[in-house]
């Protein structure tokens, strides 16, 4: 990344890139701590718990945790099914970790993904998801339309033999829109998101509906135009066989004629950058 882009990165986004760190601090730091017989829904009390312990008062969403064949969204028909179970974690289980809060009025949303021990499956899905993330920003900067790009991403799954998870997402999205947003002390939700980050996003639409663009990432029609600039918080999602994996960190597009600076990924101090790295 050039100097400028990183120069840009330590002043306008600072506020982003801190609240995403700490959102995947506390997947770590929540992931380190599951033991069997932990449910789902005592993994998002402690997610919650620990970022509130560092300053966290608002969220876009309330903590979500899937262990099992839920890490596929399997069985998953309606949005009430996302919510967090009693379903419990045993040895060599998959699970994902996702959350959305806010901080200092910025924004994040991330996905983690893991295992209670050894899963070679998911540790082969995550290995994979490193080429998506590769095409998703290629092809951002290619100014190619958000459905051209997610159809991609699509073919790049079956040809890894995988299933699409992302689609089960309410409008099928792999990625939405992100901004600051103006800190309540109470902040009212509805199925676990947020009124006031609902109210951005619809105005959102609203405004790109009569600009012709989408907040939302989907493979509807309504999201066939290039890249909007702005901070898009992307989460490809494979399936296989039950088990499922995914990320999910923010984009930075912006409207710049220079390619590495038309697009480019927040931050790549993150766990599953990481793990590529390690890998290779």
């Amino acid at each position: 990344m050039t100097t400028e882009v990183n120069s840009e990165l330590s002043t306008r986004f600072r506020g982003f890139r801190q609240v995403q760190r700490l959102a995947y601090e506390c997947a770590e730091a929540v992931a380190a701590r599951l033991e069997p017989g932990v449910s789902e829904r005592q993994a998002t009390r402690m997610q919650r718990e620990w970022l509130r312990e560092r300053g966290v008062r608002d969220w876009f969403h309330l903590p979500f945790a899937w262990f099992g064949d839920r890490t596929a969204f399997t069985g998953v028909r309606v949005p009430l099914q996302f919510f967090p179970t009693d379903r419990r974690l045993a040895p060599g289980m998959p699970f994902i970790l996702d959350m959305a809060p806010v901080y200092e009025g910025f924004t994040a949303d991330i996905g983690y993904s893991g295992s209670l021990g050894i899963n070679p499956v998911q540790d082969r899905l995550t290995a994979d998801l490193e080429v998506h993330r590769e095409l998703i920003l290629r092809e951002v900067r290619e100014r190619r339309s958000l459905r051209e790009i997610y159809e991609d991403v699509d073919r790049l799954m079956v040809r890894q033999g995988y299933a699409n998870r992302h689609r089960a997402y309410p409008f099928g999205v792999i990625a939405h829109k992100v901004d600051q947003v103006k800190q309540r002390r109470w902040s009212p939700h509805v199925f676990g998101f947020v009124t006031q980050s609902l109210k951005g996003l619809a105005a959102d639409a609203l405004h790109g509906h009569r600009e012709g663009w989408s907040p939302l990432w989907s493979p509807y029609r309504f999201s066939d135009h290039p890249p909007q600039p702005g901070l898009w918080a992307v989460e490809p999602h494979l399936g296989f066989r039950g088990t499922g994996a995914k990320f999910e960190e923010i984009l930075v597009v912006t409207d710049s004629k220079d390619p590495e600076q038309s697009a480019f990924w927040l931050d790549d101090d993150l766990p599953h950058v990481r793990r590529w790295a390690e890998a290779k």
